[in-house]
């Protein structure tokens, strides 16, 4: 081991245990959440305005805040519900003002625009009493996040080096807010288990987006599995690995778990395809042993929840009896969307009206779960070619750049994600633009970028 990954396995080491001493004193003084989440956006505002942007600070710090958006939620941390999109989209505008944006982004800014006349119709259509800029501000955060990331990423250049910092500043965030879950619920003895979603396994937060974030952190650790190679680290990513893998499996909610199986086979497959044949002997006794920390996992979690977690996955109730509807509802609220789209298929309903339209037509008022059904019913038209856009473009981009085995993995998790839990969190917009990253060994790719500059 050379003296550089020392250097870099003994911080990796000092950052868990600063993290896991953060979730500690949350726990202790909750209110210690919002002192730290204000701490969190000086140090990186700072360091990259100092910077300008050098080493892609901006990036960092988005992928931090994103990272930890629900965890700040949780702990009532945030000043606005939807201050970590807000502070994704800041850092990573500050981010392109230092070094600009690649001139192929054309198709990106085309979306933005794309988004914005149903904002104006959204506004004509709501009725006098609702929360109109409420609304707007939740349907429209996620997908803007989702345009400026793109933005910043697609055909930018990074450094292998600080493209694994920006996956870690991703994951760190998610440690501490397993290890909070450990101290605040350590059993399941504190509260009764739904079948529905296990409240009492989440702190009392939606099991959706701890679901959600967490089978993402379980996935980024096993991608550490496969690309860190020091047995010290490898043995305690795989320790988080179980512990991660169990809180998302409890949480009851099955969206995070299988997003998160689907990407760890997409990333691996690309991984193991990249590699020459020497090396995939070692990819193949830790692939071994991945499948078996998943099986104790999952034998584990079976036991905690005296049997229902199988239940839950098998789609039967508590008593063993198979349920008719495997998606929890979401079917009815895709067909609702869908019959809105019909309905005004030019402009659609416009941003924000879905939850009136919804209780006009089901008699509930919910926001929306999928939102690629979400972009036809209020965006009509339009928001067919924003749904072209963001599948089409990264697909071209993957055809003529192959150098990210994150590329699958994170496109997966993206559209998986947006598909059984809308735009919700911050994650899937920055994951998305990750996504689009050229990344760059400069040991062993020269021509290409020379290529990519050109």
């Amino acid at each position: 081991m050379t003296s550089k990954e020392h250097i870099t396995n003994k911080l990796y080491v000092n950052l868990l245990l600063i993290h896991f001493g953060l979730a500690f004193l949350i726990y202790l003084y909750r209110p210690a959440s919002a002192f730290i989440m204000f701490g969190v956006l000086a140090y990186f505002l700072f360091i990259t305005i100092q910077n300008e942007n050098r080493n892609n600070e901006a990036l960092m710090g988005a992928a931090y805040i994103a990272g930890a958006e629900v965890f700040f939620r949780q702990t009532d941390a945030m000043v606005f519900y939807e201050t970590g999109k807000y502070m994704v989209i800041v850092f990573l505008v500050i981010g392109m003002f230092f070094k600009g944006t690649s001139s192929k982004t054309v198709p990106f800014w085309t979306y933005l625009l794309i988004l914005f006349p149903g904002v104006i119709i959204g506004a004509l259509s709501m009725s006098y009493d609702a929360p109109v800029r409420n609304q707007i501000a939740f349907n429209l955060s996620g997908p803007v996040a989702l345009g400026v990331s793109a933005l910043y990423c697609y055909y930018k250049k990074i450094k292998k080096e600080d493209f694994q910092k920006v996956i870690l500043m991703l994951l760190l965030p998610l440690i501490s807010q397993m290890f909070y879950l450990y101290l605040y619920t350590p059993t399941l003895q504190e509260g009764l288990i739904s079948m529905s979603g296990n409240y009492a396994a989440t702190g009392g937060y939606g099991p959706n987006q701890i679901s959600t974030v967490f089978g993402l952190g379980a996935f980024l650790l096993v991608t550490r599995l496969f690309t860190v190679k020091n047995k010290f680290i490898n043995i305690i990513d795989l320790l988080l690995l179980g512990m991660m893998g169990y809180r998302a499996v409890i949480t009851f909610s099955r969206g995070g778990v299988f997003v998160a199986v689907i990407c760890m086979i997409a990333f691996l497959i690309l991984f193991y395809y990249k590699q020459e044949r020497k090396q995939q002997a070692k990819t193949n006794f830790k692939m071994i042993l991945l499948i078996a920390a998943v099986s104790v996992v999952w034998i584990f979690s079976s036991i905690k929840t005296f049997g229902l977690i199988e239940n839950r996955y098998e789609n039967r109730n508590a008593a063993g009896e198979l349920k008719d509807d495997i998606t929890t509802g979401r079917v009815e609220l895709v067909e609702t969307e869908l019959l809105a789209f019909y309905n005004h298929p030019f402009i659609g309903i416009g941003v924000g009206k879905g939850k009136e339209y919804r209780e006009e037509n089901l008699g509930v008022q919910i926001a929306s779960h999928n939102e690629i059904s979400r972009l036809l019913s209020e965006h009509g038209l339009l928001g067919v070619f924003a749904i072209l856009i963001l599948i089409f473009v990264p697909i071209l981009f993957w055809t003529k750049f192959k150098n990210n085995y994150y590329f699958l993995a994170f496109v997966a998790f993206w559209f998986l994600t947006i598909n059984h839990s809308a735009m919700r969190i911050a994650l899937p917009a920055l994951v998305y633009g990750l996504a689009l990253l050229y990344i760059v060994d400069e040991k062993k790719d020269p021509v290409h970028r020379k290529r990519l500059n050109s």
